[in-house]
Parts: C-alpha cells; sequence; structure tokens
C-alpha cells in the first residue's frame, strides 16, 4: 500500500504534498526535522491521505495534488471540513 498524504503546518500557512508506505513514520520524520524542506515550517499535522495499491497510481496523484487544479481541489475539500 502507498499513501499520498497532505500535512499542513500548525503555525505557519504552509501545506506539504508526499508520498509514502509508512505515513504515520513519515509524519514523525517530517516533525523530527529530517526532511529539509519541511523542518522551518514544524510542527506538522497529517489532514489528508489516500491510499493506492501500487507507487505508479500514488505517485500520479500526488503529481496531480502539486499542480493548479490538485491544490484547488485540496483547498476545496480542506476548507468544507473546516
Amino acid at each position: 500500500m502507498f499513501y499520498v498524504y497532505v500535512l499542513e503546518s500548525t503555525q505557519f500557512n504552509k501545506r506539504y504534498i508526499g508520498l509514502s508506505s509508512t505515513p504515520n513514520k513519515r509524519l514523525a520524520e517530517h516533525n523530527q526535522g529530517k526532511t529539509k524542506s519541511t523542518k522551518a515550517f514544524r510542527p506538522w499535522e497529517l489532514v489528508y491521505q489516500e491510499v493506492f495499491q501500487d507507487r505508479a497510481t500514488a505517485r500520479q496523484r500526488e503529481k496531480y495534488f502539486k499542480s493548479g487544479a490538485g491544490r484547488e481541489y485540496l483547498n476545496k475539500i480542506l476548507n468544507d471540513n473546516d
């Protein structure tokens, strides 16, 4: 199983989209500062994830979320849940 996950910084207006087979472990790594691109915006919280059977499909979804249309989609679903 592969997961596409969305993290939000609890102190900054930042969002991070990633791919992992172990999203909870990956979240811990982000919060421990082991990822250069997210280190400065800690702490992070998991706000959304989707599960996929294979890495290739998960990677396509991750790329979509990083596109303009994908960001709009995430904004809509995450703001509707507030």
